[in-house]
């Protein structure tokens, strides 16, 4: 087997890196709320519990301030002092009355008193200000964790493409399956073949990506996918495999990206898995064993043979010959 890099790895992650961005690295701040949710959740966590820390320290040192700066911090707090916060003598009990309040706790051992207008002030700005983080920070863990990206490891691919005949048809052909009960409203199936190439002009196209149709004018590859299904790709004039032989794909370098996209029925957000095959993932004359069984009023689907392959007597001849 050579070892070569993918454009696409086998479990759907594309292996491009982005760089020398300059002035356009801007347009990530520009959209900051998407830019928040794709990073990993590491950075996620770590943001989210600087913010608050953060938030919460600088909005009870304000408190500490105005009850500095009125001298709160030095007097008794009784019936003949009246404090802009009423028993708040250090940072510490400043933090907690800025918890209390922020978190609507309200042991209503700290409160504000009506002759304190600064207070008031800080404490409409820390509501506003209190709803727009809670607003975006939960907002952006709620939206990281209902991604669908998870529902995509529950989509199985065969480990390796086939070619043999099909109706006295040659084909390409993989297997797909859903390993979950819940089905995936609207799926459909796309591939691409990602291939060097040279126009007749001469200029070099190191990634050409190419269609390859598996049933897109039949209808073939709308999907319902409630057990595994051999995905099929006819080889003919008007495919990019035409000229291919078993003796020509030994010497081929090419990628065929696998794109699945549906609707997951239970939370109704689009998900998308990918996966893709090398030449050498390419078997020549092989045909995918059956997994469907008759039960006891149910047909089994045994995943155990979902990779398994046979050979078949297959012509080692392009269609073109």
């Amino acid at each position: 087997r050579r070892e070569r890099q993918r454009f696409v790895d086998k479990n759907g992650r594309c292996n491009v890196q982005h760089g020398n961005l300059g002035g356009e690295s801007s347009r990530y701040l520009s959209d900051f709320f998407t830019t928040l949710v794709d990073l990993k959740w590491r950075w996620n966590l770590l943001i989210f519990l600087l913010t608050y820390t953060v938030a919460w320290l600088v909005m009870a040192s304000m408190w500490w301030g105005i009850a500095y700066l009125r001298g709160d911090l030095h007097q008794a707090h009784g019936d003949s002092y009246s404090p802009c916060v009423a028993n708040v003598y250090n940072f510490p009990s400043a933090f907690l009355f800025f918890v209390e309040t922020e978190a609507t706790i309200g042991y209503g051992h700290r409160y504000i008193t009506e002759r304190c207008p600064e207070g008031i002030v800080l404490f409409l700005f820390q509501s506003l200000l209190g709803s727009v983080v809670d607003a975006f920070l939960i907002g952006c863990m709620f939206i990281k964790m209902s991604q669908p990206k998870k529902r995509a490891e529950t989509l199985m691919f065969s480990r390796a493409a086939v070619i043999s005949q099909r109706d006295a048809k040659l084909c390409l052909m993989f297997r797909v399956g859903n390993l979950r009960n819940s089905h995936m409203v609207s799926a459909q199936i796309r591939c691409k073949l990602i291939k060097s190439r040279q126009t007749p002009e001469g200029e070099f196209l190191p990634l050409d990506q190419c269609e390859l149709d598996v049933g897109f004018g039949t209808g073939a590859d709308q999907l319902f996918l409630v057990s595994p299904l051999t995905i099929c790709h006819e080889i003919n004039s008007e495919s990019p495999f035409f000229c291919l032989s078993q003796r020509s794909l030994r010497s081929e370098q090419f990628e065929i990206v696998v794109i699945l996209e549906g609707i997951v029925e239970t939370t109704g957000m689009t998900c998308q898995a990918r996966t893709s095959y090398t030449e050498d993932e390419v078997l020549w004359g092989h045909r995918f064993l059956p997994v469907m069984s008759l039960g006891d009023g149910f047909f089994r689907v045994d995943y155990s043979q979902f990779h398994a392959t046979f050979e078949v007597p297959t012509p080692p001849y392009s269609v073109k010959e």
